[in-house]
C-alpha cells in the first residue's frame, strides 16, 4: 500500500531502540479512512482463506482486528495481557515478550472463544521479533484451529519475525515492510525500493 508508505514517511517518527511511532494514525489516533482501507485490503488479500475469526492482542491491533472481521463478516477475538474478573473458566494462555515495553504477558483467550472449528486470521499493527504473532499462533494452534494467515499494517522487516514466521509455513501478509530506518535523519526504507 504506496499510500500507507507515505504516510508512514510524512507523519510517523523515527525513535532510538528501533522504534517506529505512528500513533498519530495507527493506533493512540486512528485515521479511519485509513483503517477502512487497510482492513479492506486484508479481507482482499485473504478472501479466498475460509476465515472464521478474526484474532488479534489487546490493546493496538483491537481497532484493525475490528475493521478486518466487519469487512469478512466473521467474529473477532481478542487476547487479554492480564486475567480479569470477567474472565471466567478455562482459558489457553501464552508468554508473550513485548517488544516496546520490555515485559513478559501471559496472553490470555477463553477456550469458548476458538474451536477446532475456525480457521483464524491474526492481525496485528506491528510486527518486529514476532513475540506476539508467535504467541497467538500458540494459542490457536492449542484450540486445535488452524491459523489462516497473519494480517500486519507495519512489519519492521529488518527484525526478522515475519520472515521467521514465513519460513516456518504461515502466510504473513503486512501492509508495509520497513526495510530500515534511521532515528538520527529520520529516513525509513520500505521492502522493494
Amino acid at each position: 500500500m504506496k499510500f500507507l508508505e507515505d504516510k508512514i514517511r510524512a507523519e510517523g517518527t523515527v525513535l532510538p531502540g528501533h522504534v517506529l511511532k505512528v500513533g498519530h494514525f495507527a493506533n493512540h489516533q486512528i485515521d479511519i479512512t485509513l483503517l477502512r482501507e487497510m482492513a479492506r485490503e486484508l479481507s482482499r488479500l485473504y478472501a479466498d482463506a475460509g476465515v472464521t475469526k478474526v484474532l488479534t492482542i489487546e490493546a493496538s491491533g483491537i481497532a484493525l482486528a475490528a475493521a478486518v472481521a466487519l469487512e469478512m463478516d466473521v467474529p473477532m477475538v481478542f487476547a487479554k495481557k492480564n486475567a480479569t474478573a470477567n474472565v471466567s473458566g478455562e482459558v489457553y494462555c501464552a508468554k508473550v515478550a513485548s517488544f516496546t515495553h520490555k515485559k513478559i504477558y501471559d496472553v490470555i483467550v477463553p477456550k469458548d472463544y476458538l474451536s477446532a472449528d475456525d480457521r483464524v486470521l491474526i492481525v496485528d499493527d506491528f510486527l518486529a521479533q514476532g513475540n506476539a504473532l508467535n504467541g497467538l499462533v500458540a494459542i490457536v494452534e492449542e484450540s486445535g484451529a488452524s491459523v489462516a494467515g497473519c494480517g500486519i499494517i507495519i512489519e519492521k522487516g529488518f527484525q526478522g519475525g515475519g520472515d521467521a514466521l514465513r519460513e516456518k509455513g504461515y502466510r504473513v501478509e503486512s501492509l508495509a515492510i520497513v526495510e530500515s530506518m534511521n532515528d538520527e535523519t529520520g529516513e525509513i526504507t520500505f521492502r522493494g525500493e
